[in-house]
């Protein structure tokens, strides 16, 4: 994370991104400390070819991606 910056706004401080506001703590000693563990997660996670990438769509066996609803107790008999 090369473009990165730490702003203060009022009791907090905002982790920047280039021009983008990622995170918002309490601390400046703890977003330190995230910005670094982020960082190390990066680069041990390898990168994969956008076809090899894992989907997010439901798979083509289920009718429905929504998960089951219980019904409400109190409407059932």
């Amino acid at each position: 994370m090369k473009n990165y910056s730490i702003v203060r706004v009022g009791n907090e401080y905002v982790v920047r991104a280039g021009e983008k506001s990622v995170l918002k703590t309490s601390s400046r000693r703890r977003a330190v400390k995230l910005i670094t563990d982020a960082a190390e997660l990066l680069q041990q996670q390898p990168l994969l070819p956008a076809d090899e990438a894992p989907s997010i769509s439901c798979d083509p066996d289920v009718t429905s991606c929504d998960p089951p609803v219980m019904p409400d107790p109190a409407e059932v008999p």
